[in-house]
């Protein structure tokens, strides 16, 4: 009887361990697929669904097709044979302009921390994008933000809200709404003429968003500034986070002119920025609206292939960690 009642227990334990592992792999391990993008980002169109379609829905446009003949002129026909010379990028270790995009980096020093600075004004919002890792939307799929950059050809980019790592939080990219489970906390949403709002997932849902012309809907937080003023105080924190820590946040100042930055943090050369400094800090710059996105070890900006913060990883270990998502500038898919 005594053995019965040992043995039970630890036949308990051993069922307790075994699905308290199987909890903690398939939150951190287990690769679970959703959707593959299978379209160009920036065009408005359904994602392959997998196993979980009720997180994959799609914005799209019908109309009947047009027809219509048009006798060409003999300078008409030339001009349509005729491709327009490219324009040849300049650019540096710093800078890159053509004739739709120009990016200028910075450094800064402040709180006794590195600040990287991207300056970006575009022509078009078209060249600002979101990728997922591995162009799959789904959990514990994960690419460092180099690589991701690599795969999409972008010019510039930084690490995005690791959606990867939350079961909810609306997720809206290039115009595609992947998951529309609230998470109750404050969203960016970059609209399809790039120009930024914030929003509450309590007061809208996804849907409405993507109905209004919604593009890019990240979901970390919190805002940072809106309308130019500063929206969080100085004890502000993201969750169980410590005040200061590298940092990622975007910007925006005017029409299609945004700031893409990065801290260090968590190293003898830089101690890190808490919320409310990365706030003033943006707003010293001129942002109207500004947004944090995912910090810590996943803080990374790389432009023209080249890392060009330090980010940390297992403590004060340098190495680039792997996200799920990365915004970029640029004009590949």
């Amino acid at each position: 009887m005594k053995f019965q009642k040992y043995g039970f227990a630890v036949l308990f334990g051993l069922v307790l361990f075994a699905f308290t592992g199987y909890l903690l792999a398939d939150t951190f391990l287990i690769r679970h697929v959703y959707a593959v993008v299978s379209t160009p980002a920036g065009t408005a169109a359904a994602a392959e669904p997998f196993a979980e379609t009720e997180y994959v829905s799609a914005q799209t446009e019908e109309s009947e097709p047009v027809t219509m003949t048009v006798e060409p002129t003999a300078e008409a026909d030339m001009q349509a044979t005729e491709e327009p010379a490219a324009i040849e990028p300049v650019a540096d270790e710093t800078t890159y302009a053509d004739e739709n995009i120009s990016i200028a980096l910075s450094t800064y020093r402040i709180e006794e921390t590195t600040v990287y600075v991207a300056d970006v004004v575009l022509a078009s919002s078209d060249y600002l994008k979101t990728a997922f890792a591995e162009s799959t939307y789904g959990r514990n799929i994960t690419e460092t933000t180099s690589s991701i950059a690599s795969s999409v050809g972008a010019i510039l980019a930084v690490n995005g809200d690791y959606y990867g790592a939350q079961r909810s939080g609306y997720v809206i990219r290039n115009g595609v709404l992947y998951r529309s489970q609230s998470g109750g906390g404050e969203d960016l949403v970059i609209y399809a003429d790039g120009s930024f709002g914030i929003v509450d997932e309590n007061e809208v849902t996804a849907e409405e968003l993507l109905n209004n012309g919604a593009w890019n809907v990240l979901s970390f937080g919190p805002a940072l500034v809106q309308d130019g003023a500063i929206t969080v105080s100085e004890n502000d924190e993201v969750g169980k986070a410590m005040a200061s820590n590298p940092r990622t946040a975007i910007g925006v100042i005017d029409d299609l002119h945004y700031l893409f930055v990065v801290a260090d943090g968590r190293t003898d050369a830089s101690d890190g920025l808490s919320l409310y400094e990365l706030a003033a800090f943006m707003q010293s710059l001129g942002v109207q609206t500004a947004y944090n996105l995912d910090g810590g070890g996943s803080s990374s900006m790389v432009f023209m292939g080249t890392l060009i913060n330090n980010p940390v990883s297992g403590g004060k270990r340098t190495k680039e960690r792997s996200v799920s998502d990365i915004v970029y500038i640029g004009y590949g898919v």
